[in-house]
């Protein structure tokens, strides 16, 4: 018989990609969930794994039992679901994925409140990208997701996926102490046409959305410099090496040296929490998305 735990592997890793990404997303070790594919093959009597340069591919075969896992790993949700309804309490694993400013700006209180209100429940959290996010729902590698989108880029829901809004985060433009926008009410985008940017890298929803933006204004951004972090972003903006638009949602206090100007139209973007819509019973889906409104309200989302 085959053992679920190898197919919740061997689906991760479908998922993922690789056996590091399936072991980040599972909570174990990556030789852990190496060991979960070799006596997977064991048992089946198939090669599942191929060595592609530095990383691996699933072969057919691999491929077919990883969708058979995700369907028999969806039933043993369901049934897991109706016990957790049962009891009338959230218990059991509930894993969480949100991107880097919720997760910083956001979980902590969250996780921390469940953990004091439901002890039964095992919440955890991985950091993970908005564009991946909702995807990473659909399948079944997590349980509850927190994304975002922009005024000009809607977040897509598939079938099977249910949302909630937990708020609107607002951004400013971010510029050195003593620039020209420094002090100034608020800023059209059409008056950016010159300045020097810091954002995220490509492909990114933050980079993206910046050059759209900028674009639909009739500009096009000159990007010097590309950090994934916020706080790195301020680093550089401190010392006079461009401006930013940066989210409040997780920024914390601005450095010194850092000045915060209004746009108008004022940058929105919206903050979902995603679940699979079969679980919208689970009480502890019901339990984490009402801690997240709560403590949305509080970190300023409107």
């Amino acid at each position: 018989m085959l053992d679920l735990s190898r197919l919740r592997a061997l689906h991760a890793v479908s998922v993922h990609g690789s056996v590091a990404g399936a072991a980040a997303a599972l909570g174990y070790t990556a030789s852990a969930v190496s060991q979960q594919i070799t006596k997977l093959e064991r048992e089946t009597r198939t090669t599942l794994l191929e060595r592609r340069g530095r990383g691996v591919a699933l072969t057919d075969d691999a491929l077919h039992l990883a969708d058979t896992a995700q369907r028999l790993l969806a039933i043993v949700e369901q049934a897991e679901t109706t016990l957790e309804e049962r009891r009338g309490r959230p218990t059991g694993r509930l894993s969480i994925g949100a991107f880097a400013s919720a997760a910083r700006g956001l979980l902590p209180g969250v996780l921390a409140d469940l953990a004091v209100e439901h002890p039964a429940l095992d919440a955890r959290l991985t950091e993970v990208d908005p564009h991946l996010s909702v995807d990473l729902v659909a399948k079944g590698v997590i349980d509850l997701a927190v994304a975002h989108d922009w005024d000009i880029a809607p977040l897509p829901a598939p079938e099977g996926v249910s949302q909630a809004v937990l708020g609107d985060d607002r951004c400013d433009l971010l510029v050195p102490e003593g620039h020209a926008l420094a002090g100034r009410g608020p800023v059209r985008r059409e008056e950016l046409a010159r300045e020097r940017w810091v954002c995220q890298p490509p492909g990114t929803v933050c980079h993206d959305w910046l050059v759209r933006t900028l674009r639909a204004a009739g500009c096009e951004p000159d990007i010097r410099h590309q950090a994934e972090e916020n706080h790195t972003q301020l680093a550089l903006v401190a010392t006079g090496l461009g401006v930013a638009m940066i989210p409040r949602l997780g920024r914390g206090p601005l450095p010194s040296g850092v000045v915060a100007v209004r746009l108008d139209p004022v940058p929105v973007r919206r903050l979902y929490a995603l679940w699979r819509t079969e679980t919208a019973r689970r009480p502890a889906v019901v339990a984490a998305v009402s801690a997240l409104r709560g403590h949305g309200a509080g970190a300023g989302l409107s």
